[in-house]
């Protein structure tokens, strides 16, 4: 189950402890009038309890949720619920699967580099022999470019092939065929699977190539067969355009981007510097991605998680925020609380701000909300009192005609000052990326004022009308 935000948990506390209050000064209320030598009618203590219980935030809190999830559908985006915006607004580390979210995800093979006495020829059969059940784009990539530059015809693999299929645990490939073995993988996972390889000149000369490789920002992929080392294959990772400027403002907005990826640490780094991310997690399993997770939100940090792939759903389960591309698979669109339409993981710029939005515009109605709820102290208890403690009739600062008008007026002004407030719940405030202390200045000059000025006004022409009419 997924953490709750700061401002949720705080929101909470601040409703029910404004709750617990109204309703224990409620409780007493009669206890003090028959201590008076009075007593305080039924329907009395039930405006008090209807006006000043913190009924108007709490019925815009579904208003603002909903339309945060509406407004993020403009931008392609459809979110699993309100809470899943609000906590975008409050996220600390974006963590990014590399293949498919910053890259392209379309690796293309452009070179057979062999090693030993192997022949760019011989690397490019045994290539294609460990393709061809490969259906990933950097598989179909290698069986077009061993055709193309080799002229290799092989269309299909034989029957009783064996092939050996690919993990996240193993990052081996391969197929068995006529009694013959041949693996494509990660050089680390290769050589580890060679025992007595890894100390030769051939697997000397694999990595300096390897290396080569990741330094130019492909990907390596070592492949031998029966036991012999015969190169690498270089794909090209293509890095998606105006990522690093989009990282750049993430940054601005205090968010951390951590690219996750099973490369090797020299490619991972390349990628990384290009793409303009702060960090990296290098040859990452699923449970590395988990265990990143958990230790940025055991920090007390909010973390935000993309990715398109099965073994990113762990990740993008455990994550604060799960945004799954549409591109992906079906494992992880259903483990993320958001999808993302047009499969681009900078979105999250946009789906930040909004996130943001939503937590000001709660934040604004809050503050009003409270200052509204003190402003009605001044209807309510000078009109319930006045009879038993005269000297109360100061507090009627409004002027209010009778105890009976000034509880009715403060009733009709609750009630209608909610339909008044849903238009800029659902509209939302203006998001500015400003600093904490001039946000909080500005909502509590506008919302703060506003919340206390409102009632003042509103009660007091309702108590003209109500007294006008003649209803009480």
């Amino acid at each position: 189950m997924r953490q709750k935000t700061p401002n949720e948990i705080a929101l909470t506390l601040l409703l029910v402890g404004l709750t617990i209050i109204f309703l224990i000064a409620v409780a007493t209320i009669p206890s003090f009038a028959s201590y008076a030598g009075g007593s305080i009618p039924v329907s009395i203590l039930a405006a008090l309890l209807i006006t000043l219980i913190p009924t108007t935030i709490a019925a815009l809190l579904s208003a603002i949720g909903i339309a945060g999830m509406d407004r993020l559908v403009r931008f392609n985006v459809l979110a699993k619920s309100g809470r899943a915006v609000e906590a975008a607004g409050d996220i600390d580390v974006l963590l990014l699967d590399k293949t498919g979210t910053i890259t392209v995800g379309d690796r293309q093979a452009t070179e057979f580099r062999p090693v030993g006495g192997a022949t760019p020829a011989r690397l490019a059969e045994a290539a294609l022999l460990a393709s061809l059940a490969d259906e990933t784009p950097e598989g179909r990539s290698i069986v077009l470019l061993a055709r193309e530059k080799f002229g290799q015809t092989v269309q299909a693999l034989p029957a009783d092939a064996e092939i050996i299929a690919f993990t996240a645990q193993t990052r081996v490939s391969g197929v068995t065929i006529d009694g013959s073995t041949i693996r494509k993988g990660a050089v680390d996972s290769i050589l580890k699977a060679l025992p007595g390889v890894g100390g030769t000149g051939t697997a000397d000369d694999l990595r300096r190539i390897t290396d080569e490789i990741a330094r130019a920002g492909g990907t390596p992929l070592a492949v031998a067969q029966d036991g012999e080392l015969l190169g690498a294959i270089f794909l090209k990772d293509i890095v998606k355009a105006g990522i690093r400027e989009r990282f750049g403002e993430l940054r601005q907005m205090g968010i951390r981007t951590v690219m996750i990826t099973g490369d090797n640490p020299l490619t991972a780094a390349s990628i990384a510097a290009e793409a303009g991310v702060d960090d990296f997690l290098a040859q990452a399993t699923p449970e590395d991605k988990l265990a990143l997770i958990r230790k940025e939100q055991e920090g007390g940090r909010l973390v935000a998680m993309c990715g398109d792939g099965t073994n990113d759903a762990p990740a993008l389960a455990q994550a604060d925020v799960g945004v799954a591309m549409n591109t992906g698979t079906q494992a992880a669109r259903e483990a993320g609380n958001m999808v993302d339409l047009d499969s681009d993981p900078t979105k999250l710029i946009e789906v930040v701000g909004l996130g943001k939005q939503l937590l000001m515009t709660r934040g604004a109605l809050t503050t009003f909300s409270v200052a509204n709820d003190v402003a009605k102290y001044f209807a309510i208890i000078p009109a319930m009192f006045v009879v038993l403690y005269p000297g109360l009739g100061v507090l009627n600062v409004m002027g209010l005609a009778t105890p009976q008008s000034a509880i009715l007026s403060a009733i009709i002004f609750n009630a209608l000052i909610i339909p008044l407030l849903v238009p800029l719940a659902l509209r939302g405030v203006t998001y500015r990326p400003i600093g904490a202390g001039p946000l909080l200045a500005r909502n509590l000059a506008i919302y703060g004022l506003g919340g206390l000025i409102a009632p003042f006004v509103g009660i007091k022409l309702i108590d003209l009308a109500v007294g006008g009419l003649g209803l009480v």
